[in-house]
């Protein structure tokens, strides 16, 4: 499909599953405003690459999503938000007795209030425009549970229930609101952790990503970036207009168990 004339924001894009769907969005059409809390040359240059490439206007808008306010300004700055991804986050493990409180803060913070913040300023930019798309990347952790991930998980379920509430509140207007809950997911950053892993148990790099990395993924495989952008595509579509308030889980069969 197209999504030529909507406009994108991609919160925590220049890297991994955001940057990857915000690919995606750009391909498809769309005008995307990429995002993350640095404000770098290498950040504007990758706006400006992905604009030559894919011939639409993709902008980077720096603002920290552990602050409220800048979450809010990141769709002020936007100018136009139809098609809203909340991506950002962050991961700390620790048992819950020991979990550093600022820690804690921080993954509530940018996992999900921001999400709380950006759904907030975008829905009456959506409602003047007619037209909406919220897609907030949750995780297979907010459908189940792990041990020594108390804020991650806390914040996971916490952003599929706010999903729920908005696509509630919207439900009679041209406005979706969902979340997309992906298992292991292959990006650079996982790629990167291989070769430690490898050594630390000293095996080959299929057995570790089958029995050490992927142990609660049935499919044994990871999802891709390209596989999460292709689902939002999808959850941005006519096809997917009665589609709202739900979870769809790209995770190799993790919550079927």
């Amino acid at each position: 499909m197209t999504l030529s004339g909507k406009s994108a924001i991609i919160t925590g894009s220049n890297s991994g599953i955001g940057l990857g769907i915000a690919r995606e969005l750009a391909k498809a059409g769309a005008d995307v405003v990429l995002n993350s809390f640095t404000d770098s040359e290498k950040d504007h240059a990758l706006a400006a690459g992905m604009a030559k490439e894919f011939g639409v206007a993709v902008r980077y808008i720096q603002a920290d999503m552990s602050k409220g306010d800048q979450c809010r300004g990141l769709i002020e700055k936007a100018g136009g938000c139809d098609i809203l991804v909340n991506n950002a986050g962050i991961q700390h493990v620790a048992p819950i007795d020991e979990f550093p409180i600022e820690k804690w803060d921080a993954i509530i913070a940018i996992n999900m209030n921001s999400a709380f913040h950006t759904m907030a300023a975008a829905l009456p930019v959506m409602r003047e425009r007619g037209w909406g798309r919220i897609v907030n990347i949750a995780s297979a952790h907010g459908l189940t549970a792990s041990p020594y991930k108390a804020a991650y998980i806390a914040a996971k379920h916490g952003v599929v229930g706010m999903s729920k509430t908005v696509a509630l509140e919207t439900a009679q207007e041209p406005i979706t609101c969902n979340a997309i809950c992906p298992g292991y997911v292959l990006t650079p950053l996982v790629e990167a952790q291989i070769p430690d892993t490898m050594r630390e148990y000293n095996m080959s790099r299929e057995d570790v990503v089958k029995n050490v990395m992927l142990t609660r993924q049935p499919s044994k495989e990871f999802a891709t970036v390209e596989q999460l952008g292709g689902t939002t595509i999808f959850l941005c579509s006519d096809a997917a207009a009665q589609i709202t308030g739900t979870t769809i889980s790209v995770d190799g069969g993790w919550t079927a168990l």
